[in-house]
């Protein structure tokens, strides 16, 4: 496996969803402490890294938490319910295998539903409910499963592997929604040098139930300028719409999501530079969804805002695909942007 795939891997398989975030913020804060002037956290436990300097405040964000499941219950005979966190497909989960993270090691299990046998026929047609879904960890009572460690509170995740597939520019894995950003903006502190202003790097919490963190953080950061890095819809599979969504083209440079009509100035900013610099990118827009950057702009006296997605294929899954050119032209991007966001050019952005 290529070097450069090895934080990718580590950083999607860690376990974080909405409110258990903290395996990923430690191991963030470790990469990113060396690259940093400072780290803090808001209450909440997004992780904000710093490299300071004179001029304007600019903000860049990605979000730490995966979709998953909360345990609710577990009943006589030792079946798990659960909540959902963040959005599911119904049918993307049956059958499929889960890690229970409890306080005495991770328990898996299986999502059961009732056997299509026993369904009448003019029912099997019909999307399964999530709410008559459970876990089956093989176990015969609650007393079993009490004993595994199994309790409510836990925090379920999908069991998955990170496999380079057919193209070895093909990567699989759970979590890209949103490791794959939060990976960006640690590469972006990395390579970032020779910067007209303020940057603040910024690994939200709760991004999935509501951009819980984004709000907390960025009246924290009180940003002029604030860029979500997210993923993004890839299209390109039969009976979808491949325009402006397809995997290997480049970062989507977003046109309106579900919280955020994005800055012109700073969305042209962006076009511009991918132009200058010969970076691939698309112009897509999401109607079902919202990225950090729908509160990043609203905190204080408000900021220029702009989503960027990284394309990807099968989100909010077990089993998820990018291309990891649009992960290296994202980088690649935000950090020539970062690089022209002067006190002149925010002050255009902002007020011309």
């Amino acid at each position: 496996m290529k070097k450069e795939y090895e934080i990718l891997k580590k950083i999607s398989l860690l376990p974080g969803v909405p409110g258990n975030e903290k395996k990923v913020s430690q191991f963030i804060a470790s990469e990113i402490k060396p690259y940093a002037d400072e780290v803090i956290y808001d209450n909440l436990g997004s992780v904000i890294a710093t490299k300071k300097n004179n001029g304007p405040k600019v903000m860049i964000a990605g979000h730490m938490d995966e979709v998953g499941l909360l345990v609710t219950q577990i009943t006589k005979e030792g079946f798990v319910k659960f909540q959902t966190l963040g959005g599911w497909f119904s049918q993307v989960m049956l059958a499929q295998v889960w890690e229970i993270h409890t306080k005495k090691g991770v328990v898996h299990g299986v999502t059961g539903v009732k056997p299509p046998h026993i369904i009448p026929q003019d029912k099997r047609n019909v999307a399964i409910g999530i709410d008559t879904m459970y876990l089956d960890i093989g176990v015969s009572s609650k007393e079993e499963a009490e004993k595994l460690g199994v309790e409510p509170g836990n925090m379920v995740v999908p069991h998955s592997e990170f496999i380079v597939l057919g193209n070895e520019k093909y990567l699989l894995s759970k979590a890209w929604d949103n490791r794959i950003g939060s990976a960006a903006v640690i590469e972006i502190m990395k390579r970032l040098k020779d910067y007209p202003n303020e940057v603040y790097a910024t690994f939200t919490v709760q991004e999935e139930v509501g951009l819980r963190g984004a709000k907390t953080s960025s009246y924290v950061v009180e940003p002029e300028i604030a860029i979500a890095v997210d993923t993004g819809l890839a299209n390109d599979v039969p009976g979808g719409e491949s325009a402006e969504q397809s995997l290997g083209k480049g970062p989507q440079i977003l046109l309106y999501d579900g919280g955020l009509v994005p800055n012109q100035a700073l969305r042209q900013l962006v076009i511009d530079t991918a132009k200058e610099e010969n970076i691939p990118y698309q112009e897509a827009f999401i109607v079902g969804g919202r990225t950090d950057a729908g509160h990043m702009h609203l905190a204080h006296r408000g900021a220029a805002g702009l989503s960027i997605g990284i394309p990807t294929r099968y989100m909010h899954s077990h089993t998820s695909i990018i291309h990891y050119d649009d992960y290296e032209n994202t980088v690649k991007l935000v950090l020539a942007v970062i690089k022209k966001l002067d006190r002149k050019t925010v002050d255009h952005i902002l007020f011309d």
